[in-house]
């Protein structure tokens, strides 16, 4: 992977110059993924400018390369024509995305324009959502017949003359196009000229529905360990195939949306250097739901102020109870969301689940709390302060590793995202579990703490 800052301040002295020539040719020089890095770190303005002056193709690879959202703002901001000349040298799924972040208007201009064979391509493509299995396929794809012999099929993919150099299964289809085997490319080529394909092809074709989502997509590609796989419809009949490319794509986009998520940032696509609009939008609302479940805590502070104002060294470690529960359940919250993305959790092992992570709540409760009880005592010398202390981390170190599994698979159970709102309501619950836990204790034992 090239490092873009030297190249960049080349690259935009050369723009600045109008020196495009030699623009160009620092773009050319660079292998496609390094082209659409080095493009995106221009400005919007100087994108607009160099991106017509590319040649055809190359603009195509780099709009493929872009993120979506970067992609079609760059798109919007060019002619009808020269875009749609850049549509028509993208691959079919790769246009459809770019379309499918596109106006209205703007996509009706761009399929009037370019030519009938790529808009018979790209228009099938436009009538699935983009992070389903139809969104993701191309229909860019070579099917067989079973009665085919393998030096016939060999002909056939020389005339297909795929633009993709990633062709690991040929699919075969019966007279309807519904999907019957497969042929890995090594089987056809190593086959005598005369094999039937149906004598060489796998009849258990593994393969996914048009409507299915994205992320199970990618689970069945990582679990059978596959290049590529076949879309069909309800009746089995192929629509598409889905390459190893686009599903990298896919678990790069569901880890961030988890990280998002697990950290309260509604919006995938927000970055650091996102406007302050958006920023606001992702963030805020998270904000106030969390301002809520603090200010609850607060309350059951507010409960127990005589008994604080009565043993003001309260006040100092009722936040380590919190803290604590709330790092044991952020753990289990973590572990428990990728074993569900993951389908690792049945419902025979829930229950094991459960007890394990209470019993090890338990056990590191337990740890936690002597140290820390010891060191207390150590400090302030105080034997009861240590226990109420010692005992109240056991306690909420148990409960929060219990709640921090319990959140995520009841989310999970309801249909809502474990990842979406976890951390909020375990943080709420530990910090109110660790103060009512701590403050009760303390209250037992008032008299001996002043």
């Amino acid at each position: 992977m090239i490092n873009p800052e030297g190249l960049l301040a080349q690259l935009q002295d050369a723009l600045e110059h109008d020196d495009f020539d030699s623009a160009i040719k620092m773009i050319e020089d660079l292998r496609g993924p390094d082209q659409a890095v080095l493009f995106s770190e221009l400005e919007d303005d100087e994108q607009a400018e160099l991106l017509p002056k590319l040649d055809r193709a190359i603009s195509a690879d780099i709009l493929e390369e872009l993120d979506d959202p970067d992609a079609a703002k760059l798109a919007a901001s060019l002619p009808i024509e020269m875009i749609s000349s850049i549509v028509e040298e993208m691959e079919p799924d790769e246009a459809a995305d770019l379309l499918g972040d596109l106006s209205p208007e703007q996509v009706r201009d761009l399929l009037e324009r370019i030519a009938d064979e790529e808009e018979d391509e790209i228009r099938p493509l436009l009538l699935h959502p983009d992070e389903s299995a139809g969104g993701l396929m191309t229909n860019e794809f070579l099917a067989l017949r079973p009665l085919m012999r393998a030096q016939d099929a060999i002909e056939a993919l020389r005339s297909w003359s795929p633009d993709s150099d990633e062709i690991y299964y040929l699919f075969v289809v019966d007279e309807h196009k519904k999907l019957c085997g497969v042929v890995n490319l090594r089987s056809l080529i190593l086959a005598a000229p005369t094999t039937l394909i149906e004598k060489i092809m796998d009849h258990d074709v593994i393969s996914v529905k048009v409507g299915v989502d994205q992320e199970e997509c990618a689970r069945t590609m990582a679990h059978y360990d596959l290049a590529a796989i076949p879309v069909v419809d309800e009746n089995g009949l192929i629509m598409g195939v889905i390459t190893h490319d686009d599903i990298v794509d896919v678990l790069e986009e569901e880890a961030t949306e988890d990280i998002y998520r697990l950290s309260n940032v509604s919006d995938n696509d927000l970055d650091p250097d996102s406007s302050v609009w958006e920023q606001i939008k992702g963030r805020l609302p998270w904000l106030y739901l969390n301002t809520i479940t603090a200010l609850f805590g607060a309350w059951v502070i507010g409960i127990y102020e005589d008994v604080i104002a009565q043993a003001a060294v309260l006040a100092l470690f009722q936040s380590v109870v919190a803290g604590q529960g709330g790092n044991t359940a952020s753990q289990n919250v973590a572990m428990a969301v990728r074993t569900l993305a993951l389908e690792h959790v049945t419902t025979r092992s829930q229950r094991r689940i459960i007890l394990r992570q209470l019993l090890m709540g338990f056990l590191l409760g337990l740890a936690v709390g002597s140290v820390v009880g010891l060191g207390v005592y150590l400090w302030r010398g105080n034997a009861y302060l240590s226990l109420v202390l010692g005992l109240a981390l056991v306690a909420n170190l148990t409960l929060g590793s219990l709640v921090g599994v319990l959140v995520p698979l009841g989310l999970e159970r309801i249909g809502v995202d474990p990842a979406l709102a976890s951390s909020v309501l375990v943080t709420a619950a530990t910090d109110s579990m660790g103060f009512f836990i701590f403050l009760s204790l303390a209250a037992h034992f008032l008299t001996h703490i002043r």
